[in-house]
């Protein structure tokens, strides 16, 4: 059995060395990007080469690879390759590919969030200073990126002290009469009823704008000698304002971890590798400020190098962010010029790699490598626990292997008002939360049809035209375990909607709380096997029912957000020709929907953006019976008046 399943490997990895020979006929010598594809078209691996043709060719030489190399060239059906003209620019191609295409043979960076930024607004005389993820403003100003929403709030928090700059929306601060409680506080200069002129706040804008751009100590200074002046001509309210602004901008300092005194853009990278596995921490700093840490943990095979899953994880991590005038790390990189050449062609910029020996740098790295190192322990321990449980669940229910990927669903809604079913996963990481889905329920759903709810999520999970990402057919995102939120019937209603759709060979398990609905008497239910229970304190059954109430968490947090929005919605929404702007402005002429309803085609005419064409429109939304007569329906104004 041995020597035939040799004898089918060896063929394979002779068809594979076959179709890249066959391949080499048309490859050039130039710069570029190859990729590897399976039998399906999947992408198996990516590479960049400075010569296409010698690279590739090393892959016909299959003595010389290494095992994963070797099973990589045997699963290898077609190739695609993409010239570029320099070998920087190939780097950042394949980098770009590797996280679009997440190819199994690749080190993957798994960066799924967006990251916040601080955000001064343009267009209005009085900016505002908000929080901002996503898509860029026009005409705003962006500094960042910061770790976490919670390190920009502390840097507003600090420049509402010290620079008193507003951070309401622009509708309240045109609906304000009188001054909000930030100014009461001493955290907003209250621009929106006149307590400052627009020249002075341009002037404390300008201010921040130094203070974010590194010139806190510069600013610190001339503030100071501002508090003394006015201290000098016994200004003393006036110097005490001054004081306070001095102590708020320079607590921002005082409160961060690390404190960089020759560092103003960088961002420090500390790789720390343990057991196969590698974490790796990222410091952001920027004006001379720490913006926050974040850890990341790439996937690769536990035999590559560091230097080697650093190279890959800086240019993953880059694809789609611009990096710093300097990156500091604790890792030689092989590539070390070329890395620098793509990262400055990314940034429009000369970007330095740098590997301090000594000095204040060294220091702030050295924090950032015990925290990757800390870190990685931790989650190192907290795997090893997991596993365990994974373990106890395959014995559990029989299943053929430890389960890397358990997918748990649940639905929730109000007597059939705002239908959501949901998918929570976990593995070997604990909740894999990059892979929750929310389904809005489409059909219509009688109060208490959960069976036509799960239905409906299971044909789109599991549809054909499923969504790249969430496609079954690509391993990682096959699940292992099926876990249903209900008993018998719901077991047996999705293993018939699977086998409808011919998706075959995945385990389904429901759990169910007992006749009494108490935690830990739950009845599990899975083809094949009788109803059973087991022990209260069993570790196995407390991680179950983990994953049961986060699945029912997310969908009970669901269907509230989306109730919360059908809540919100007005008769207005529905009319063609409304969107937002025209909405907001029927609202503050009229002050409610049940006014617009009641107003003549005459008075809508009047609201700006509203012509008498819309207007017309609009009343006849609300009352089809003039429609009906043609428009020759006298309105109730003029009847009141007749």
């Amino acid at each position: 059995m041995e020597e035939r399943g040799t004898t089918i490997e060896e063929q394979e990895r002779k068809h594979g060395v076959a179709v890249i020979k066959e391949q080499l006929r048309h490859i050039p010598e130039s710069p570029g990007v190859y990729r590897m594809l399976g039998a399906k078209g999947e992408v198996l691996y990516v590479g960049k080469a400075l010569s296409l043709k010698k690279r590739v060719a090393s892959y016909t030489r299959i003595g010389r690879l290494e095992e994963r190399i070797r099973l990589m060239v045997s699963l290898t059906a077609d190739m695609e390759i993409v010239v570029t003209r320099t070998e920087a620019e190939a780097l950042l191609l394949e980098a770009n590919y590797i996280k679009r295409m997440k190819p199994r043979f690749n080190i993957l960076l798994r960066d799924d969030k967006s990251y916040p930024w601080l955000v001064l607004t343009g267009g209005h005389p009085f900016p505002r200073l908000m929080r901002q993820r996503g898509k860029p403003l026009k005409g705003a100003t962006y500094w960042g990126p910061f770790a976490s929403s919670w390190a920009v709030d502390q840097t507003i928090q600090v420049i509402q002290r010290s620079f008193l700059l507003r951070t309401c929306t622009d509708t309240v601060f045109s609906s304000r009469s009188r001054p909000c409680l930030l100014y009461q506080i001493k955290r907003c200069s209250a621009p929106c009823v006149e307590r400052v002129s627009a020249s002075e706040y341009e002037a404390l804008v300008k201010q921040t704008r130094a203070f974010l751009g590194g010139g806190g100590r510069e600013l610190q200074q001339q503030l100071t000698r501002e508090m003394e002046k006015a201290s000098e001509a016994m200004a003393y309210e006036q110097a005490a304002l001054i004081r306070d602004r001095i102590r708020a901008f320079a607590s921002l300092r005082a409160s961060n971890a690390i404190n960089p005194t020759t560092i103003d853009e960088a961002d420090v990278v500390a790789l720390w590798q343990a057991a196969g596995q590698t974490g790796i921490q990222v410091f952001f700093i920027r004006g001379g400020r720490n913006n926050g840490n974040r850890a990341f943990y790439p996937l690769h095979d536990t035999n590559e190098s560091a230097t080697s899953v650093l190279s890959a994880f800086l240019l993953q991590f880059y694809d789609d962010k611009q990096p710093p005038a300097q990156i500091v790390t604790n890792i030689k990189l092989a590539e070390h010029e070329l890395l620098e050449e793509a990262l400055s062609l990314r940034k429009g910029r000369k970007v330095e790699i740098i590997y301090p020996q000594r000095g204040d740098k060294k220091e702030v790295l050295d924090h950032a490598v015990l925290n990757a190192r800390e870190a990685l322990e931790r989650k190192l321990a907290e795997n090893a626990g997991q596993k365990q449980l994974l373990e106890g669940v395959a014995q559990l229910f029989h299943l053929h292997k430890i389960p890397s990927r358990i997918e748990v669903y649940d639905n929730s809604h109000l007597m059939g008002q705002a239908p959501y079913g949901v998918m929570i996963v976990a593995g070997a990481e604990g909740f894999i939360k990059r892979a929750y889905r929310k389904y809005s329920i489409r059909g219509p759903v009688a109060p208490g049809d959960d069976f036509g709810m799960m239905k409906e999520v299971m044909m789109r999970r599991f549809a054909v035209t499923a969504k790249v990402e969430d496609n079954v057919s690509t391993p990682e995102n096959r699940p292992d375990l099926l876990l249903i939120d209900g008993g018998k019937g719901q077991v047996s209603a999705v293993t018939q909607m699977l086998a409808e759709m011919g998706v075959e060979g995945i385990p389904i398990v429901g759990i169910a709380k007992g006749v009494d609905r108490n935690a830990g008497r739950e009845w599990f239910f899975a083809p094949g096997q009788e109803p059973f229970q087991l022990p209260q304190r069993d570790p196995v059954l407390y991680y179950l029912q983990r994953l049961r109430d986060e699945a029912h968490r997310f969908a009970i947090t669901t269907h509230r957000t989306g109730r919360s929005k059908l809540l919100t919605r007005s008769g207005l929404d529905d009319v063609p020709g409304i969107g937002p702007i025209r909405k907001k402005a029927l609202l503050t002429r009229f002050g409610s929907v049940k006014n617009v309803i009641q107003a003549t085609i005459e008075e809508l005419s009047h609201v700006p953006g509203i012509n008498r064409e819309l207007a017309e429109s609009l009343y006849g939304h609300f009352h089809p019976e003039w429609v009906r007569k043609g428009g020759a329906l006298v309105d109730q104004h003029k009847r009141d008046e007749a």
